[in-house]
């Protein structure tokens, strides 16, 4: 399952690839850049102390926006300032008592620098690295129909990593596919997992603009 959704990510990168391959691709040189990928989180399982049980997290369709603009451009290196906004809107959870919230959602804003290869060709790997906001919206309801008397909220600081490829297939229009991590706190769930901190991945395609 996990190599079949891999697979509809990866091909039509490829497809792009290829295409772009085959033509001239010009370069104007518009220095904003917005992209807008969906895609799917992840974060892993993990273990409630008390119990030493398992608690899941679902991987929810979520969205990704990002705005950059261009700082230098050197040869086969450019250097741009981005800001990513990665949307979770429900990731399901699950665990077998009735204390935990039934969903969460969540919401990440973190500044960052971006480093592309080839700024000025039709394929362009690139990285990023940044930190910022993150917030956490914890169901009203728990996981097996009670009413969730915790907290609702949780904030907390960000740090990104990422990495990409943009695939410029006609005049300011790409395709873009993208992995990123958001190293953020940890909800507030009513159950201790030992962690202050957690890995939240995100992967998207979508379509990036230049202008």
């Amino acid at each position: 399952m996990a190599a079949k959704r891999l697979a509809v990510l990866v091909v039509p990168i490829l497809v792009l690839v290829s295409i772009a391959g085959a033509q001239d691709f010009k370069y104007f040189g518009e220095v904003n850049e917005l992209s807008v990928t969906a895609g799917r989180a992840f974060v892993s399982t993990q273990t409630v102390q008390t119990t030493h049980l398992p608690l899941h997290f679902g991987s929810p369709a979520s969205f990704a926006f990002n705005y950059s603009r261009l700082l230098k451009s050197r040869r086969i290196i450019g250097l741009r300032a981005e800001l990513p906004i990665a949307i979770d809107p429900r990731m399901k959870l699950n665990y077998y008592d009735d204390v935990i919230p039934k969903d969460i959602g969540t919401l990440f804003i973190t500044p960052a620098l971006h480093v592309n290869l080839f700024p000025n060709d039709s394929v362009t790997p690139w990285v990023s690295a940044g930190g910022g906001y993150g917030h956490f919206w914890q169901s009203s309801n728990l996981v097996w129909g009670g009413k969730n008397t915790g907290p609702t909220g949780t904030t907390t600081g960000v740090v990104q990593f990422g990495g990409g490829l943009d695939v410029w297939f006609w005049h300011r229009w790409g395709a873009r596919l993208e992995v990123r991590d958001f190293y953020s706190g940890v909800p507030d769930l009513n159950v201790d997992t030992g962690r202050s901190r957690q890995h939240n991945y995100y992967v998207g395609i979508g379509v990036v603009h230049r202008f």
